[in-house]
């Protein structure tokens, strides 16, 4: 049986061999636990160092969904709510988790999976007395969930609204270091610092076994979190597990390396599929790539690839969705292009 490429998601594989090396080495340590050991404590003074922002507070936790819920619940009071794009990740993939501590999450179409200053100001203005929900906290993906960037003057006009109307400004960064190791960004780490409230560096999706970096840049919202994240159930005993990780992959800015690793795989497939004559449903500015393929085409791809059928577009047509990870191959790409040339397309050149 031919195994099929995997372009299903950036987190299929194991973790990367530099990563998986430093845990190797450490074998043999004996370190203290839930997160008060020497590797923990180096890693969190490394990130802290990259986003240059003194007052910051570091927590590592292991997944997105259990950082969202843990930094969302803990920052509103019961009666505020979470402004996000009808595409959050809150709101679509996390099994409600938000809002079952009780915070409603208000969602708003949001072109390419990005909110604006117009849709935050519309929640503000709906919401008026103390028979609502009062919004507090504008959630937003970087990259979006479609794989699509906030631009640095996207975020200052955000943080402007925010500041406007007393509303904090949280980060979701599960696919963060593919927005940094993108050519189409102009964002980094101490610009997020400087307008987020709170973000994460996610690992999970970017080379780690697990993990990811929540950074709180408000003092105001620090007080008693590793508190919050026990009662959450993330307080890992083992810890350890994730200061070592963390300082290998930052080690080096592996992180970056990874993440334009596949981000450039998914620039050259962007590109052979436009030569190829193929219309796209959002642009290609990092390592998800969405397609728009003719619904006859889909048992032959599955055959030999795995990827998410995103949206069906017509009986006729389906976008679907290729992702790429560092693991990803330029002979994968050609695989790839290969099986979707239309019959009178012209071989590739090399």
């Amino acid at each position: 049986m031919t195994t099929r490429i995997n372009l299903m998601n950036d987190y299929n594989l194991v973790a990367h061999e530099r990563v998986l090396d430093s845990l190797q080495e450490s074998l043999a340590v004996r370190f203290e636990g839930y997160g008060a050991d020497a590797e923990t404590a180096r890693a969190k003074a490394a990130l802290s160092e990259r986003i240059q922002c003194p007052q910051a507070a570091v927590h590592f936790l292991v997944g997105g969904t259990q950082v969202n819920l843990t930094a969302i619940s803990a920052f509103l009071r019961p009666h505020e709510a979470v402004i996000a794009p009808h595409t959050a990740h809150i709101a679509t993939h996390e099994t409600g988790a938000i809002e079952a501590c009780g915070h409603k999450v208000l969602v708003h179409e949001s072109p390419h999976g990005k909110l604006g200053p117009n849709e935050v100001i519309a929640s503000v203005k709906q919401h008026t007395d103390e028979h609502m929900v009062k919004p507090r906290l504008v959630y937003l993906s970087q990259t979006t969930e479609y794989g699509t960037l906030y631009s640095q003057a996207e975020l200052r006009a955000l943080r402007a609204v925010c500041d406007e109307h007393d509303l904090l400004l949280y980060i979701d960064g599960a696919r963060l270091a593919y927005a940094l190791g993108s050519p189409h960004s102009d964002l980094t780490l101490p610009l997020l610092a400087e307008l987020a409230d709170a973000f994460y560096l996610g690992g999970t999706k970017n080379g780690l076994l697990f993990g990811e970096a929540l950074v709180i840049c408000n003092p105001s919202l620090q007080a008693d979190f590793r508190h919050l994240i026990k009662q959450r159930g993330g307080l890992l005993a083992k810890g350890f597990l994730l200061g070592i990780q963390f300082n290998a992959f930052l080690k080096d800015d592996l992180y970056l390396e990874l993440a334009a690793t596949a981000n450039a795989l998914a620039a050259k497939l962007d590109g052979g599929l436009k030569a190829l004559g193929y219309d796209f449903a959002l642009q290609t500015e990092t390592n998800q790539v969405f397609v728009i393929v003719d619904n006859a085409a889909l048992p032959k791809l599955h055959e030999h690839l795995m990827f998410e059928e995103w949206q069906q577009l017509s009986s006729e047509q389906t976008t679907i969705r290729f992702v790429t990870t560092w693991k990803t191959t330029e002979s994968d790409i050609q695989t790839v292009l290969d099986l979707m040339r239309p019959p009178a397309a012209p071989l590739a050149s090399d």
